[in-house]
């Protein structure tokens, strides 16, 4: 077998680590406490294997929290803040993260039109970051169980509402499989088998 030459990773319709970029918003204790959509464990474990997988490829991270600053809300969840040590969070008070004005040039500055958007809760900031991404001819990718909402029918829905206006929600093993493409590639492939099949899916059968 012999693969294909390797696609313009900046012009390639699907996700790279040279045209996409990850925002990451809110995964913080009080969110994650009102998720009712799925298992809080698993779905800390589904948002870690994405960051796992982002910084295996070098890939620049957006990372906010809310409310911080003020004494409202508490720091990023442990398990995601020591894998973001590098990428200070701006702090907010907008709900909407595209409404705070470091966020926005934070996503200017990756350079990146494929946004891959995991945020709590899946109604709020992720849904409304995603409408004003796609109305500015952003492409967006929620990372469909790395996210949750407040009841499973505020999940679906807000999913189906990004979905009408143009996103493609994609699963974390999707997207590790789709940043990584070919096995030969093998400055990342053991990484990409350690974090998806070593550390999770062989282990949870």
């Amino acid at each position: 077998m012999t693969s294909a030459p390797m696609r313009d990773p900046l012009a390639d319709h699907l996700l790279t680590p040279q045209n996409a970029a990850p925002l990451l918003s809110d995964y913080q204790p009080a969110q994650l406490a009102g998720v009712r959509s799925m298992d809080h464990e698993l779905l800390v474990k589904n948002a870690v294997s994405t960051v796992k997988t982002i910084k295996t490829f070098g890939v620049p991270v957006v990372h906010s929290t809310i409310n911080v600053a003020s004494g409202r809300g508490q720091p990023t969840l442990p398990e995601l803040a020591d894998l973001l040590t590098d990428d200070k969070p701006p702090d907010r008070t907008t709900v909407n993260s595209w409404e705070d004005i470091e966020f926005l040039l934070a996503v200017h500055t990756t350079g990146r039109r494929k946004l891959i958007l995991c945020a709590l809760w899946t109604e709020v900031c992720m849904a409304f970051a995603a409408l004003d991404a796609l109305r500015e001819g952003y492409e967006v990718y929620p990372v469909i169980d790395a996210i949750g909402g407040t009841s499973p029918e505020a999940h679906r829905t807000s999913l189906d509402r990004v979905i009408q206006a143009g996103g493609q929600p994609i699963s974390w093993v999707s997207l590790a499989c789709e940043l990584q493409r070919d096995w030969a590639r093998q400055d990342t492939a053991p990484a990409i088998v350690e974090i998806v099949l070593t550390d999770r899916l062989l282990q949870e059968q």
